[in-house]
């Protein structure tokens, strides 16, 4: 399979004219779903507030010479710090869905996360995809499902296909309140489904008065701490916990031998007024140790990206960004993004006196010491 060439729309000059010619392109439950947080949305607006809410303290005069945004992250090397994080049902946006992302991902050498509730097959992305050069790491989502065998074959064919990661999402036992949503009445398109998950959604058990549906049945098999050093003895691929917040998780992330951290609070999909991942980015950094940590939430300029790596990420990842390029002219849209989102880094970098990744320092970030 190949997905189909667009043309851009006319104007598109930065993520956020992304957004708004997508707005006019979904229907109102598309945007519903892709665009709206939990609840009353504060943890969705900050995320993104926060970014812009950290100066940058640049330096001048500095050598530029033979600068560049490479990195290495797991043993491999990357043309730049952004990757595409795990969206569902991307084909609710566009015919191409998960494919079109893929092949823009690997075109632009972006890492590639593919969401466990994909609507194309895991090995229709990386049939499409593995053998491009210099495209970069391409990880499955998991969500440790209650069927432990449904993960083992889930976990097999990821090996199988050339999968070279897991990133398992952790904050989401439960689906956020999420009003948006519910206002549209949203349900998926008779032609859109989580095709690696049919048949395995959570059968209900009956309850017995004052019981509850959500700790006495759903939250009954919940996943906790042991489930990942189980993970750990099935495969040999790394992994990666995305959904921390909190800097004592991260420190149990590397006693328990995890091979990365990603900071996220589910774009704000999840629980409400929880912290916005810039404000929790350097402490999580801090107790991670030597372990990578990637962080996603808010970002939508080049300079956020800046200043995530000032704070000590090694990577970022963007979600509804990506999505509104693939709304508005599928793969193309997809590269266009990451491309301004690259360009946009190079910029910020050669500003703040930075020529490589390794210089920047926290002391990018500017500190405003008067009371």
């Amino acid at each position: 399979m190949t997905a189909k060439l667009e043309s851009l729309p006319h104007g598109l000059t930065n993520l956020e004219d992304h957004e708004q010619q997508a707005q006019k392109r979904l229907d109102d439950v598309a945007w519903a779903y892709f665009s709206g947080g939990a609840a009353d949305e504060h943890t969705l607006h900050h995320n993104r507030q926060a970014w812009t809410d950290l100066r940058l303290h640049p330096r001048v005069l500095r050598p530029m010479t033979g600068g560049h945004t490479r990195l290495s992250l797991l043993g491999k090397t990357l043309a730049h710090p952004i990757l595409l994080a795990p969206v569902a049902y991307q084909r609710m946006v566009h015919t191409d869905g998960e494919l079109a992302s893929a092949y823009a991902a690997a075109a632009q050498g972006a890492g590639f996360v593919l969401s466990m509730q994909t609507s194309t097959t895991m090995q229709t992305i990386a049939q499409a995809v593995h053998a491009e050069p210099g495209r970069g790491p391409m990880w499955l989502q998991l969500y440790l499902h209650y069927d432990r065998g449904f993960v083992v074959e889930m976990v097999k064919q990821a090996e199988a296909a050339g999968y070279e990661g897991l990133v398992v999402t952790v904050d989401a036992s439960v689906s956020g309140v999420r009003d948006r949503e519910r206002r549209t009445g949203f349900r998926l398109p008779d032609d859109v489904s989580a095709v690696h998950l049919a048949g395995q959604y959570h059968r209900n058990r009956p309850l017995n008065a004052g019981q509850s549906a959500l700790f006495d049945d759903l939250l009954l098999a919940a996943p906790g701490w042991p489930d990942l050093v189980w993970l750990k003895s099935i495969t040999h691929l790394p992994i990666l916990i995305k959904g921390v917040l909190h800097e004592d998780d991260a420190r149990l992330a590397v006693e328990l031998g995890l091979d990365g951290i990603i900071v996220s609070n589910h774009g704000g999909r999840t629980l409400d007024t929880v912290p916005a991942t810039a404000n929790v980015l350097a402490r999580i950094v801090d107790a991670a140790d030597h372990l990578p940590v990637l962080v996603d939430g808010g970002i939508r300029r080049g300079t956020d990206v800046l200043k995530a790596l000032a704070l000590g990420a090694t990577a970022v990842l963007i979600g509804r960004p990506y999505i509104y390029g693939l709304a508005n002219a599928g793969a193309v849209g997809v590269a266009h993004v990451l491309r301004l989102l690259r360009d946009e880094l190079e910029v910020a970098m050669a500003l703040s006196g930075v020529a490589t990744i390794d210089q920047i320092t926290p002391e990018l970030i500017y500190r405003d010491h008067t009371f």
